[in-house]
């Protein structure tokens, strides 16, 4: 068998649109909650990143791009000066162990709570939809959701430059690229939804002018990153933070058709049912996506090495993003190259402490 015949697996190395990564195992981004109030990265922060930089490709946790889009309780943003220089050496401390880093941008829309907001305001979203979950964790502790503010059809572009101005923040900080997260039920995806999404204006109703929100942040990102460094996720499979429409497979491949035209790094699918699954029709797989999207595809969401290794090799996902399995393994690719077992996985209820504990404090196979 010819070097040029033989598949592809986990542990090759991939040109990323010429950026060469050393394997094709992607670091999730996961919201860790050790930014503090002021949603600045620290020390702790880069130390966590640069443990896990043997990854082909790290993407950080979701960052908020403004105080507006801020839902989670210490998740670390990319607004101010302070924060973008707390970028900066998690980025350093990253490449210093020869990684590479995207910074995922963030806007929680409904998932969010008034006390997050400025005075007190209502949090925002496509359609006054409450929604529909226990509770959402806040600054002042476990709390109901609120019912949304609708935006106003002239607040929309003033988000839409927010992404902009994240994007020169995010090269500012030595990025090698960003992402920007259409997934998982925060606005992006709000607007992206028929559930969630019931505007009459130019970004409601038709799943043409649905997409319109995403395509403005896309084009607004372009003008500072240039394609073949900026990814999107989108999540067609799931239900988490109450989402999941009847035309989601309709929609979700228009709007992966639409997104192909900008020759964009990477579509990162959630394919998975780790999130939970909407159960509106049969799951999307990435062969659908593989149908209309030309550039790169990561898969995500519940994979292991083994079935991770099956995708590559049918050959419709290049790359392959793991979440859980990184929190507890930061030598995840050595412990896959070497058939080492892993730790343990990580209690929840350490996940978001703000301290080493569940964070920075695993230990190497070797050790």
């Amino acid at each position: 068998m010819t070097a040029s015949t033989v598949s592809p697996t986990l542990l090759s190395p991939f040109s990323l649109r010429g950026l060469p990564l050393k394997n094709r195992i992607i670091m999730a981004p996961m919201t860790r909650g050790r930014a503090g109030s002021e949603r600045i990265p620290n020390d702790l922060m880069a130390e966590y990143y640069a443990q896990r930089a043997s990854a082909g490709l790290i993407i950080t946790e979701a960052t908020v791009i403004s105080q507006q889009a801020n839902g989670w309780v210490n998740s670390p943003g990319i607004y101010s000066d302070e924060q973008t220089e707390g970028w900066k050496q998690v980025v350093e401390a990253v490449h210093a162990q020869g990684g590479l880093i995207f910074l995922q941008f963030w806007h929680c829309g409904r998932a969010s709570h008034s006390s997050f907001q400025e005075n007190g305001q209502l949090p925002v979203a496509p359609s006054a939809i409450k929604l529909n979950g226990e509770y959402v964790h806040t600054p002042i502790g476990k709390q109901p959701y609120e019912t949304p503010r609708a935006l106003e059809t002239e607040e929309i572009p003033l988000i839409v430059e927010d992404y902009r101005r994240a994007a020169e923040r995010a090269q500012e900080a030595g990025f090698d690229g960003v992402e920007i997260h259409g997934a998982n039920g925060y606005l992006i995806d709000q607007f992206l939804q028929s559930k969630t999404n019931h505007r009459t204006d130019r970004y409601g109703g038709s799943v043409e002018n649905r997409y319109r929100f995403l395509k403005e942040i896309v084009e607004s990102v372009l003008t500072v990153w240039s394609p073949d460094r900026v990814g999107v996720r989108l999540a067609p499979n799931g239900n988490f933070n109450d989402m999941g429409s009847p035309d989601f497979r309709e929609n979700s491949l228009y709007i992966a058709q639409q997104l192909n035209v900008y020759g964009l790094a990477y579509l990162h699918v959630m394919d998975g049912l780790g999130f939970g699954f909407h159960e509106l029709g049969e799951p999307m797989t990435l062969a659908e996506f593989r149908e209309v999207f030309t550039a790169p595809l990561m898969g995500n969401c519940g994979y292991t090495q083994e079935t991770a290794e099956v995708a590559i090799k049918e050959g419709n996902v290049d790359l392959i993003a793991f979440g859980r399995p990184f929190i507890s393994n930061p030598d995840l690719v050595d412990r896959f190259a070497n058939s080492w077992p892993l730790n343990p996985e990580a209690e929840m209820n350490i996940w978001f402490s703000f301290d080493r504990e569940g964070y920075t404090d695993f230990p190497n196979y070797s050790q």
